[in-house]
C-alpha cells in the first residue's frame, strides 16, 4: 500500500477543501469519513486523478500512512473528537500524531493533550481560520499541543497556510497543550467585535443619516483603501452592492436576527475567569443575543417610544468621524484581546509570541487586515508591551480619533441608535486612562454590608482594613479574592 504523507478524517466543507489544498502543494493524503459513501464520492469527484487514498476504515487509514503517522480530525467539536481519538489510539504507535483542526474549546484540548500523551502519542490542537475559501487557498493556522509534534507537521502546515505579501507563512507554533485553540478562540472573539462594530456603523449610516446601500457601498469601498483595509470591510462593501436577478438588494431581504456557534461566548467567559475587562467582545455577543429575540423587539417597538431625532448636521463630516471611531474602537478590541491572551499565558505557562500571532492573522483568516502589521511591529519593538494602547503608534492613533469617536457616540445617543460595542470601547479607553476610578466607594459598600475589607491609600498595598460602619458590627472580616 502507498505510504501517504498525512491522513484526514472528516470530508465536510473544511476537510474536503483542506485536503485539496494539501494535495496541490505536493502532499499525498489518505482520507476517511464516518459516512464512507462520502469517501467514494470525493475520490470519484473533486479528488479524481489526484494523489489521494480513499479509506473505508480507521484501520486502513492508519495503515496507509508514513511514520510517524499524522492523522488530522476535521469533525464537529465535542464528543466526536473524543470518540475518534479513542478509535485511532489502538491503530497508532508511540510518536504518532493526532491533530484536531476543529473549533474545539481550549480546556478540551488541554485535557486531550494530556490523555493522548499518556498513551505515548503526540497531540496538536490547531485553530484553522478562513472558512471554505481559506481551507482551499490558504487558511490561517494556529497550532498548539505537544511541542515534539511540530517539526513533523511544520512543512505541511506552512505549505498550505496563507502567506503575507512578503511570503511569510500565516502559521507558526503557538504553545503547549491548549494554546493554539485559545488563540483561535480569541481570534473568533475579535471577529465578533469587528463584525458588530461594522454593523453599528451601518446602522448609524442607514437609520441616522438616511444613506442608501449604494452610498454606503461607496463609503466602504473608500475605507478599504486606507487604515481600515481588511477582509471584513471588503466583504461589507460587496454585500452592500449586491443585487439579485430581480434587482433587489439581498441585504434588505435578510431577517435581522443573528446566529452564533459559541466561540465569542467562550472568549467572554474566559475573560471573566481571568478577570480581564473584555467589554467589547462581551457586548458583541450580547448584541447577537438581543437580535435573536426578534418577536419581542417587534412587540416592544410598539410600546417603548424612545428619543428619536433627525440628523441635521453635515453627513459627509459624520461619515469621516465614523471611520475614525471605527478605527479607534478596533484598536481597543485588539488591546483587550491581547490582554486576555497575556493573562492566560501567565496562568497556563504558555510562552506566546504576540507579534507572531499578529503575523498568523495577517492572511487567510476572517480578521485579516493591514492593521495587524502595526500590531506585529509594536510587539517586535517591545515584546513585554502590556497593552496595545501604550504603544506610541496606537496611542497616537486613538488620540487623533478621540474627538470624532466622542462625536459619533454622542450623535448615536441623541438619535436613539444603539452602538454597544463602539460605546463600550470608548468607556474602556476612558477607564483605562483614569488614574482614579470610583472603586473606593464600591469597596466601602462591600465592607459596609459584608465586611469584605479594603486597602488604604496611606498604607502599603496588601494590607486590608475593616470599618464598623454602623457601630453594631464586630471586628470580624470576610475573606475576599482578587480577579
Amino acid at each position: 500500500m502507498a505510504q501517504m504523507d498525512i491522513g484526514l478524517i472528516g470530508l465536510a466543507v473544511m476537510g474536503e477543501n483542506l485536503v485539496l489544498n494539501m494535495e496541490s502543494k505536493g502532499f499525498s493524503v489518505a482520507v476517511f469519513n464516518r459516512t464512507v459513501s462520502k469517501v467514494d464520492a470525493f475520490i470519484n469527484g473533486r479528488g479524481k486523478g489526484k494523489n489521494f487514498h480513499g479509506c473505508h476504515s480507521i484501520e486502513e487509514l492508519c495503515a496507509s500512512l508514513k511514520t510517524p503517522r499524522k492523522v488530522m480530525l476535521l469533525v464537529k467539536a465535542g464528543k466526536a473528537v473524543d470518540d475518534f481519538i479513542d478509535l485511532l489510539i489502538p491503530h497508532l504507535q508511540p510518536g504518532d500524531i493526532i491533530i484536531d483542526g476543529g473549533n474545539s474549546h481550549f480546556p478540551d484540548t488541554i485535557r486531550r493533550t494530556q490523555y493522548v500523551e499518556s498513551k505515548g502519542l503526540l497531540y496538536i490542537g490547531t485553530g484553522v481560520s478562513g472558512g471554505e475559501e481559506g481551507a482551499l487557498l490558504g487558511p490561517s493556522m494556529m497550532p498548539g499541543g505537544s511541542p515534539a509534534a511540530w517539526p513533523h507537521v511544520k512543512d505541511i502546515f506552512q505549505a498550505v497556510c496563507a502567506k503575507t505579501d512578503k511570503g511569510e507563512p500565516c502559521c507558526d507554533w503557538v504553545g503547549e497543550n491548549g494554546a493554539g485553540h485559545f488563540v483561535k478562540m480569541v481570534h473568533n472573539g475579535i471577529e465578533y467585535g469587528d463584525m458588530q462594530m461594522i454593523c453599528e456603523t451601518y446602522h448609524l449610516m442607514r437609520e441616522g443619516l438616511g444613506l442608501g446601500n449604494e452610498e454606503m457601498h461607496q463609503v466602504f469601498a473608500e475605507w478599504n483603501k486606507g487604515e481600515l483595509d481588511s477582509y471584513l470591510i471588503e466583504i461589507t462593501r460587496d454585500i452592500l452592492g449586491y443585487k439579485n436577478e430581480e434587482g433587489q438588494a439581498v441585504l434588505d431581504l435578510i431577517l435581522d436576527t443573528a446566529g452564533q456557534k459559541g466561540t465569542g461566548k467562550w472568549t467572554a467567559i474566559a475573560a471573566l475567569d481571568h478577570g480581564q475587562p473584555l467589554t467589547l467582545i462581551g457586548e458583541a455577543v450580547f448584541a447577537r443575543c438581543l437580535s435573536a429575540i426578534k418577536d419581542e423587539r417587534v412587540a416592544a417597538s410598539q410600546i417603548l417610544k424612545g428619543k428619536t431625532k433627525v440628523f441635521k448636521g453635515n453627513k459627509k463630516s459624520l461619515v469621516n468621524d465614523l471611520r475614525k471611531a471605527l478605527y479607534a474602537s478596533k484598536i481597543v478590541s485588539y488591546a483587550q484581546g491581547y490582554q486576555l491572551m497575556r493573562a492566560a499565558a501567565a496562568e497556563y505557562g504558555w510562552n506566546l509570541n504576540y507579534g507572531g500571532i499578529a503575523l498568523m492573522w495577517r492572511g487567510g483568516c476572517i480578521i485579516r487586515s493591514v492593521f495587524l502589521g502595526k500590531i506585529k511591529k509594536a510587539f517586535d519593538k517591545n515584546p513585554d508591551l502590556v497593552n496595545l494602547l501604550l504603544d506610541p503608534f496606537f496611542a497616537n492613533a486613538v488620540s487623533k480619533a478621540q474627538i470624532s469617536w466622542r462625536r459619533v457616540i454622542t450623535t448615536a445617543v441623541n438619535l436613539g441608535i444603539p452602538m454597544p460595542a463602539m460605546s463600550t470601547a470608548l468607556a474602556y479607553f476612558d477607564g483605562y486612562r483614569s488614574g482614579w476610578l470610583p472603586a473606593n466607594l464600591l469597596q466601602a459598600q462591600r465592607d459596609y454590608f459584608g465586611a469584605h475589607t479594603y486597602e488604604r491609600v496611606d498604607k502599603p498595598r496588601g494590607e486590608f482594613f475593616h470599618t464598623n460602619w454602623t457601630g453594631r458590627g464586630g471586628d470580624t472580616a470576610a475573606s475576599t479574592y482578587v480577579v
